[in-house]
């Protein structure tokens, strides 16, 4: 057995994926991403803001150059001076304007041409970002118009056109520092946030995971059931339901063991059984040529006993190991069916039980006559031994047991109803009721009863059920559906008699 949970173990550790494709690799990269999409979302509009702000200082540094053209006696100025002034203030002409005029402050030679216009007064936020990613598609080969209001002069707007080339080149260092600082930032927070998520979810997951897997090696080992950690989330209900599937599981997994033993142990005892019984069946076939009234009358119910206990051994139609056969349907008389249950019944009941057949003497049965008398056999059982169980209070003051048979035609369904009044299904039984080895009513009883019964209507496609009463006592109720009948196809003729 260990060598076959060791080679179940490898087979499983064999199959198992790489690890970047493991559930903690997927929750790092997918932080790593998120993050980072996290910082892009976040530089778009640092990036407009960096290249607003570079354009003012400009500005603010062409005014004081504007400022000191004004200074000059007539504002005439050497071309040494200009180009000085030019160079200092970053841009390639300078001009003001006022609400007479515009007036070029510096200029070169050679006026350069201007290939776009921005204006610094009106900064939209959407129209920011498209002018910045603008300057960085272009690689900073044009000549750009600037337009602000001074701020310490005289004039209503400088207007300046400037080589592009420099922001270009100081919107790239920028945009280099803010990729740096974000994986930084990324990778810090990334760690952070999936040994966060590892601890709260991925672990735990991988422990319901593991668990599983180790489950599903022995499912009947109770040692291998999870016990939840007590957590009251989303991973402590899936625990407590992980648990609660895996003990009905292991519980089902014993019961179908016991069964399978169950019926190994009865077909091993079938064989002996089945040649005591053939025994016992040539002693009453002579007993049944003894001339004696008493004989006579009984030694039919014997023999039919006889052969009806070895075709069970047989066939080894027992609860566990064996499957029932088919049924075999045919219509009988039920009231002489019920007739001959209650000859059997009333030889293993107690005298305080009455038996009482209230079946319709024409009323029949289309099922299986030898199952159909099983299931009513083990529900006259359980029913006698249920009013038997009464307290002898009851007893003697006259409410001794008592069981009744009844059936009906309702729906195309035959309808079998076994009633007593005993004291009851307790609620305890009722959730297991048709469930061997659980469902049992009394004391160190089996359930075999109501399972077996229960199997053998179900294949006839009926079902047994419990019924709510509103008298003391107990209701089964059998429901077996009629046959589909073939209606032969034909003609009848149109000439009247």
């Amino acid at each position: 057995m260990s060598t076959e949970t060791e080679k179940q173990d490898s087979g499983r550790s064999s199959r198992r994926a790489p690890w970047y494709r493991k559930l903690t690799a997927k929750v790092l990269v997918l932080a790593a991403v998120f993050l980072m999409i996290g910082e892009m979302l976040v530089f778009v509009p640092s990036i407009a803001n960096f290249r607003i702000n570079w354009l003012q200082q400009r500005s603010a540094t062409a005014e004081i150059a504007a400022l000191a053209v004004e200074a000059a006696q007539n504002q005439e100025i050497s071309p040494l001076l200009r180009k000085e002034l030019l160079d200092r203030a970053g841009v390639l002409v300078l001009a003001v304007r006022t609400d007479d005029a515009r007036q070029l402050v510096l200029m070169p030679d050679r006026a350069p041409i201007v290939e776009a216009s921005y204006d610094l007064r009106d900064n939209k936020p959407m129209v920011a970002i498209y002018d910045a990613f603008a300057t960085l598609f272009h690689g900073g080969n044009r000549v750009i118009g600037v337009m602000n209001k001074p701020s310490s002069m005289s004039g209503t707007l400088i207007e300046m056109a400037l080589d592009e080339k420099p922001l270009f080149q100081a919107m790239v260092r920028y945009s280099v520092n803010i990729l740096t600082l974000s994986i930084f930032l990324a990778v810090i927070l990334a760690a952070l946030l999936f040994f966060a998520l590892n601890r709260l979810l991925v672990r735990p997951v991988q422990r319901l995971s593991g668990n599983m897997q180790a489950f599903a090696l022995n499912p009947e080992d109770r040692s291998r059931i999870i016990e939840p950690t007590g957590r009251v989330d989303e991973i402590g209900a899936a625990e407590q339901e992980l648990k609660q599937m895996q003990t009905e599981l292991s519980d089902l997994l014993s019961q179908k063991s016991r069964l399978a033993s169950l019926g190994l142990a009865v077909s091993k005892v079938s064989h002996d059984l089945r040649n005591m019984l053939a025994s016992a069946q040539l002693i009453s076939d002579r007993l049944g040529m003894v001339d004696d009234p008493t004989v006579k009358k009984f030694a039919p119910k014997l023999i039919a006993s006889l052969d009806r206990a070895i075709g069970f051994c047989q066939d080894t139609l027992k609860f566990g190991r064996a499957q029932e056969a088919p049924p075999r349907r045919e219509m009988f008389n039920l009231r002489a069916l019920v007739d001959e249950v209650l000859d059997h019944s009333t030889t293993e009941a107690g005298s305080d039980v009455v038996f009482y057949n209230e079946v319709a003497a024409d009323l029949d049965a289309d099922a299986d006559r030898e199952q159909l008398f099983r299931v009513l056999m083990n529900l006259l059982r359980n029913a006698a031994e249920a009013v038997e169980s009464k307290d002898a209070t009851s007893i003697a003051r006259g409410s001794g047991g008592k069981v009744r048979v009844r059936a009906r035609h309702e729906d195309s369904h035959c309808i079998i109803e076994v009633t007593d009044n005993g004291p009851g299904v307790p609620e305890k039984a009722r959730e297991h009721l048709f469930e061997a080895f659980r469902g049992s009513q009394r004391q160190g009883g089996t359930g075999l009863g109501l399972a077996i019964a229960s199997e053998l209507v179900r294949a006839h496609g009926g079902a047994v059920r419990l019924v709510e009463s509103p008298e003391p006592g107990t209701v089964f109720q059998i429901s077996i559906p009629d046959r589909l009948q073939e209606v032969e196809s034909g003609r009848r003729g149109k000439r009247s008699a």
